[in-house]
């Protein structure tokens, strides 16, 4: 403790010396109460010393004795009459670290993502991709399990990003082959996202504003788009509680149009209807989440959660329709239409989760905890499509009316332990999960002006579905100088129930199944590191794509899922390299993805003018590939990051009953670069591009997607105080950023879409801090709902 103030030292270091010996024997850093533990000296007598600048060292003698070890009790140091002036240290540290099963990159470096939310964040990443449509890859595999400050949650990543703000991140692990004591959800691996943290008594907080300027081009959509964000963070530690709330609201609009053409054949009759119009998205969310950690003694741990969020999203499609329909025998046209369709989708959702964790830990370094997690959310909304005269838009030639509303219930319990063993850690555990899902879905259809609209009971009727997931594991792991290695097994009993009490219809699936996983880190010499691992996931059926009952999506398209889908069982293996070079760092994995059960959503041909959009089971696929990453220090002020990956991806199998069969296969790579150049100690200036290559699908291909940006950032009041300017989706007037073209085609249909969406956007965002944040209490996130809006 301080002499002067009797208040903990955090991070001084005390030395173990044997009396008359100059060479230290044992050593330790002081936690941030100020105690420290020196584990396992011999007995004897020995002299103790610390280290701390702005100190005067202090000693103090103490005997060892043989089971009792020994307490020094408190040691009081006095700070240093010759203290320095204040020290500005202006550096760049390594922006990504390799582990024995993951990669950990620093969200700072991605200054453009500021204001904005953890997408921005991620995809920058290498390996990692963010398609027009808000989708997330990794090296092709868009299926994760979501970490928030080490919780699982079961949200979508995609929704999750969108809805936590990137100022609150201070990094992002990918880990690519997970360990047993992980669930297995998630082909891909797991992303894991730590918020910001730090050792601070007393009050903090962080607050942050984004404006956005006048939009550049908005494509002459009916409403122009709105951006503006805030969100703030406050925190209280003493020595024993940590309390933190945040709250954060972002309006995140974009403006875009469609362009698209559809043809189909039934028979001898050939229609095709290219079409033409504005896309655009109105996005709310608001989101409060508190978090209790209560720390009675250093054996004992409570963590309790809460969290709440309310987001709306509006789709708006505005597109006009010409249609040719021609006798394929003769090549006569036998009919023409033009008409508007004016269709607005809808999501909402309010979630609700609570969570409590209790965790252990003995004087032999083994833990026992135990936690439970219960959530509530409401999910609704509807799509309105409507197709209209051309000329008249009083006129109606058809209205479709689709509403849902879903509550979910999910709950989740697991007890879990560790022990020293054989000079490593042994853990195991078991999880038992339940969810529910009670969907009422209508599907009403109006034909002509003032006609009644009606009930369609075959597309319309509650939906139940059930998961009950009981679940083991057991793993070791060791760390030793120069190997850190962890393997386990996990094995897991699922029962999943789907009730269509529309057709009085059940559908059950129960699976048993076995989650092997193996990781190793050897480090032959300082600045290098090899890695290697395995592991065998799982990627579960979202509760959507299992909805048998159709949705008229938009004029051209009805979508439903298929109830009967299976999982999809992946292998993942990899083996990596990271060098480090002065002040650079190269990393490079080659890795190797199977995946049994492959879903994609395909089409097929339901009338004229209607496609029938299905998720279904589409054989199997691999990926074998390479990933690269470069963290450059060019200079003292400048730096260069570049990531990417380029995978060969193949896929095999049969769609729909009448056996279309289909094998394809194609090179795909994708390129993620930033460059920073400190053009002062407050000023910097970065710019990022995200480039994805062409992907192939089982029935066509995504076109490229490109996103470039530049940012300036100034810091104010000794950096409490910042102010960023951000230029967004730079299109310069001729790059094709932000656009992205989806093809599919068949026997008797061929469609593409072209989605183009705003370019050239210009942000401002402000930040202000004062102290830093704790990081013993782990804020909260929602566990299911989210991912099913």
């Amino acid at each position: 403790m301080d002499k002067t103030t009797r208040q903990p030292i955090a991070f001084v270091s005390v030395a173990l010396y044997a009396m008359g010996d100059s060479v230290a024997v044992g050593g330790a850093v002081t936690d941030t109460t100020g105690r420290f533990l020196i584990a396992s000296p011999k007995p004897g007598k020995y002299r103790i010393k610390t280290f701390f600048v702005g100190y005067q060292s202090a000693e103090t003698e103490t005997d060892v004795d043989r089971g009792r070890g020994g307490d020094i009790g408190t040691l009081l140091i006095e700070a240093d009459s010759k203290l320095l002036e204040e020290v500005r240290v202006t550096g760049q540290r390594a922006e990504v670290i390799m582990k024995a099963d993951r990669q950990t990159y620093r969200a700072a470096q991605f200054q453009s993502a500021t204001g904005g939310t953890a997408t921005d964040v991620l995809r920058n990443l290498p390996g990692l991709t963010i398609d027009a449509e808000g989708e997330v890859s990794l090296r092709g595999s868009n299926g994760f399990l979501v970490l928030l400050n080490g919780k699982p949650v079961q949200a979508s990543l995609g929704t999750l990003l969108n809805q936590l703000p990137a100022n609150t991140i201070e990094s992002i692990e990918v880990i690519t082959t997970p360990n047993a004591r992980y669930d297995p959800d998630g082909k891909a691996g797991i992303i894991a996202i730590i918020t910001r943290a730090g050792a601070d008594r007393g009050w903090s907080a962080v607050a942050n504003g984004l404006l956005g300027l006048p939009s550049v081009s908005d494509f002459d959509n009916a409403g122009k788009p709105q951006r503006h964000a805030l969100d703030a963070t406050l925190n209280y530690r003493s020595k024993l509680w940590d309390f933190t709330l945040s709250s954060a609201y972002i309006r995140n609009d974009i403006a875009g149009q469609r362009v698209g053409d559809v043809s189909t054949t039934i028979g001898n009759r050939n229609t095709r209807f290219p079409s033409a119009g504005e896309r655009s998205f109105d996005r709310y969310t608001f989101t409060n989440r508190l978090a209790v950690a209560f720390v009675p003694d250093k054996n004992n741990l409570w963590n309790l959660g809460l969290y709440q969020s309310r987001r709306t999203e509006d789709r708006l499609a505005d597109i006009f329709y010409n249609n040719t329909t021609t006798n394929t025998t003769t090549g006569q046209v036998i009919g023409r239409t033009n008409y508007f369709n004016s269709n607005l989708v809808r999501k909402q959702g309010e979630f609700y989760t609570a969570n409590l964790d209790y965790t252990h830990t003995y004087d032999n370094k083994a833990t026992l905890s135990a936690g439970v997690l219960y959530e509530y959310d409401e999910i609704g909304g509807f799509t309105k499509n409507r197709n209209l005269n051309r000329t008249d838009y009083q006129d109606t030639l058809q209205y479709t009316l689709t509403t849902t509303d879903r509550p979910i219930r999910n709950f989740r319990a697991n007890v879990d332990g560790s022990s020293p063993l054989w000079g490593g850690k042994l853990e195991a555990g078991y999880q038992y999960r339940f969810q529910e899902d009670r969907g009422d879905y209508r599907y009403q259809e109006q034909y002509g002006n003032r006609m009644p609209l009606l009930t369609i009971p075959e597309f319309s009727g509650l939906i139940v579905i059930t998961n009950r997931i009981h679940s083991l594991y057991t793993q070791f792991a060791s760390s030793k100088p120069k190997l850190d290695y962890t393997f386990g097994l996990r094995y897991e009993y699922a029962i999943r129930e789907l009730v269509n009490n529309a057709k009085n219809q059940t559908y059950d699936l129960t699976l048993n199944n076995l989650f092997p996983s193996f990781n190793l880190l050897f480090r032959p010499q300082e600045g290098l590191s090899w890695r290697a691992g395995f592991s065998r996931r799982v990627q579960r059926n979202n509760n959507f794509a299992l909805n048998p009952l159709p949705e008229r999506e938009h004029s051209e398209t009805l979508e439903q899922g298929d109830p009967a889908l299976r999982p999809e069982f992946v292998n993942l293996a990899e083996i990596g390299v990271s060098k480090a070079v002065g002040n650079s760092t190269l990393l490079a994995t080659a890795y190797y993805q199977g995946i049994q059960n492959v879903i994609n959503r395909v089409n097929s041909v339901y009338a004229d003018t209607i496609l029938n959009r299905i998720f279904t089971n589409a054989g199997l696929a691999q990926r074998v590939g390479l990933e690269v990453a470069a963290d450059l220090k060019l200079t003292k002020a400048w730096k260069f990051y570049a990531g990417g990956t380029v995978y060969r991806y193949t896929q095999a199998g049969q769609l729909f009953d009448n056996g279309v069969v289909f094998d394809r296969a194609a090179w795909i790579y994708s390129i993620n670069a930033n460059t920073t150049v400190q053009l002062n100690p407050t000023t910097s200036l970065q710019a990022n591009v995200n480039y994805l290559s062409r992907r192939i699908t089982a029935q066509g291909e995504d076109s490229r997607f490109l996103i470039p940006n530049l940012s300036l950032k100034k810091s104010f009041l000794e950096n409490r105080l910042t102010i960023l300017a951000q230029w967004q989706n730079i299109g310069l007037g001729f790059l094709p950023t932000n656009e992205q073209r989806i093809t599919t085609r068949g026997r008797d249909f061929f469609t593409t879409t072209n989605y183009i969406q705003e370019k050239d956007i210009f942000l401002i965002n402000i930040s202000y801090a004062l102290r830093q944040l704790s990081k013993r209490a782990k804020l909260p996130g929602n566990e299911f709902g989210e991912k099913e809006f």
